[in-house]
């Protein structure tokens, strides 16, 4: 509490120094338990009560990820100076990677954190980057120092190498012990001029808010966290977002302390929230810009919507959970708008809803939230990617399956999106790691080598399509290397591909829920692991069953499930031999007719095992 007296004392009469920071790393490498540890020492708290401020969702929490970007304002006295501190913890995962870069443009420095048991990671250096083209100033720290396992001397030596660090820039810590935290900040105010000479602060006329992360409150509506410029926004302002022109008042202004705090307004260069009032989450976008009615200025610059890339069908396993399914998907759609979905009906499956995500974790994490706070038992189906068509009548769409896919005759040309792929492994793995990313028909940019201590780590760059990279690639790679291997991606554009339907037929007959868009050098591999599968799990009958893959009217590849063979003569002891022929002679008549007339039902148990197997 006397932080917040005095910190309100200096306001009125000194201009307090703000400092916005990040804490960037891959994934699982301290970044919350940092975060956390800065909290508690600028609160005198017991470091137990703080390890859940940054990571307060269940999932967040179980899984030692951080999923939603988190601002935190808190204080801390230096040489008897209240410093403001305005921290954003940022997921570490590629598929939040727009939104990691869009927290960075609202801070001056980051905090490059290196786990000292495993060293500069795929997504270490992605991250990196992405704060250096945000102009943001990289301070390298080694966490985890306390390790049994800890090698800080060789982590060091790769940081040197990676990004050119001196030795004496290079900060060893503790965040769960709190070795070296305090020098941490202390060294951050010292480089800190001041919020005045910031290289982030831009002299206007008006001010503005840079949105970098958004939530919906059911008591208060949307919520908006971001980054005030050229001057202040208080309650009662008349404003609206820049690229769709929605208008608002502001409803209320505040921080989290890391508790909601209400404030009279957000000044220069502060980070904290506005209560929009607006009911609609999908009309607030991530790098989107604020400005006051009447009174625009300049924007933030490099502004897009953030669109879905990975694609699965869910279906709820009980038909008669449909409208429940629907009912947490609005719910989930409401308080993340990246999150798309729409009806789509699977035949066997039933009803269901196609669904578009940022990546495989990002649907992981929903999908599993529709489990447990909804408690819906739900089939998804294998993931896909949008593709885009160009017709020849000069019309262009994008599909994310293949029950949208159009007459071949019609189509002109189909692209496919790519990814950059970088690839971090020790060399013994090299020539393991470049025949997965030659047969995920990767195109090879670059190989880097870097060696410490006897040791040769290999970073390799190639690009590939994202379809062949969501599905298996990551634990194709772990099995690969033994688990010493890291990888991150970024979309990078659509590149012309030949993409043809893979239709499956179950005796003869179309089963339109294992269609599939593959490439062509794919295709014949594709169907026949299909058919395969489907021969091992389906039932024999009394008829032959045709399974069969095809492109258009070409069969590709075809297995057949044998009929049983009934004894009808078991009954006949001796006799004339015309008996016996009379016998088998129906029954050939009979089999012939039930191969005509015969249906062969998949089961929903039978369909799943297929679509697990591939």
């Amino acid at each position: 509490m006397w932080f917040m007296l005095l910190s309100n004392y200096y306001r009125l009469f000194y201009p307090m120094k703000i400092i916005n920071f990040s804490i960037i790393a891959h994934i699982d490498h301290g970044k919350s338990t940092l975060a956390s540890k800065f909290i508690s020492l600028s609160k005198k708290e017991d470091r137990n009560t703080s390890n859940s401020f940054m990571d307060s969702m269940e999932l967040e929490q179980e899984r030692g990820i951080t999923i939603k970007s988190k601002a935190v304002r808190f204080f801390y006295n230096y040489k008897s100076e209240p410093i403001q501190f305005n921290m954003i913890d940022t997921p570490g995962h590629v598929d939040f990677s727009y939104e990691v870069s869009k927290a960075l443009y609202a801070c001056n420095y980051a905090f490059l954190l290196v786990d000292a048991t495993k060293g500069v990671q795929a997504q270490t250096i992605s991250n990196a980057y992405k704060a250096l083209n945000q102009n943001v100033e990289i301070v390298p720290v080694i966490n985890k120092v306390d390790m049994v396992n800890a090698e800080v001397d060789r982590v060091v030596e790769e940081v040197k190498s990676n990004f050119g660090f001196a030795e004496s820039d290079i900060f060893r810590i503790s965040a769960k012990t709190g070795e070296g935290v305090n020098e941490l900040l202390e060294h951050l105010i010292e480089k800190s001029t001041g919020f005045k000479q910031s290289n982030k602060v831009i002299q206007l006329e008006y001010p503005r808010a840079l949105i970098f992360d958004s939530f919906y409150d059911e008591y208060v509506g949307v919520v908006i966290l971001c980054l005030v410029q050229g001057g202040d926004l208080k309650k009662g302002y008349k404003v609206y977002l820049n690229s769709n022109k929605v208008n608002f008042e502001i409803q209320d202004t505040g921080y989290f302390n890391p508790q909601k705090v209400i404030s009279e307004s957000l000044k220069q260069n502060e980070v904290g929230f506005i209560v929009t009032g607006l009911k609609d989450l999908s009309q607030v976008n991530v790098g989107d810009t604020v400005l006051l009615q009447g009174h625009a200025t300049e924007v933030f610059p490099n502004f897009e919507i953030v669109k879905p890339i990975v694609f699965l069908g869910v279906f709820p396993k009980s038909s008669e959970d449909i409208q429940n399914l629907r009912k947490a998907l609005d719910v989930l759609h409401l308080n993340d708008s990246s999150f798309t979905y729409k009806p789509e009906s699977a035949g066997t499956l039933g009803y269901g809803f196609n669904c578009g995500f940022l990546g495989i974790l990002h649907a992981d994490i929903l999908l599993e939230r529709v489990k447990r706070e909804f408690d819906i038992d739900i089939i998804v189906t294998n993931p896909s990617v949008s593709y885009v068509i160009k017709e020849k009548n000069k019309k262009t769409y994008k599909i994310s399956s293949a029950r949208e896919f159009p007459d071949p005759t019609k189509i002109d040309y189909i692209k496919e999106p790519f990814v950059m792929v970088t690839v971090v492994t020790p060399e013994e793995y090299l020539g393991k790691t470049m025949q997965l990313a030659t047969s995920s028909r990767g195109e090879f940019v670059d190989t880097q080598y870097i060696s410490i201590s006897n040791r040769t780590t290999v970073k390799l760059i190639f690009k590939a399509p994202l379809s062949e990279i969501i599905v298996n690639f990551n634990d194709n790679l772990k099995s690969l290397t033994a688990g010493f291997a890291s990888f991150d991606y970024e979309f990078i554009g659509y590149k012309k591909a030949d993409i043809v339907k893979l239709d499956i037929y179950i005796h003869n007959e179309i089963f339109p829920p294992l269609s599939t868009l593959v490439h062509q050098e794919r295709s014949e591999s594709r169907g026949r692991e299909i058919v395969t599968s489907l021969k091992e799990e389906l039932n024999r009958e009394q008829f032959s069953i045709p399974l069969q893959a095809a492109i258009g009217g070409k069969i590709i590849a075809r297995e057949t499930i044998r009929p049983y063979r009934k004894d009808v003569t078991a009954k006949l002891y001796g006799g004339d031999q015309t008996r016996k022929t009379k016998l088998l002679d129906k029954q050939k008549k009979g089999k012939k007719r039930m191969k005509v007339m015969g249906r062969v039902d998949v089961d929903k148990d039978t369909f799943l095992k297929v679509i697990r197997k591939n």
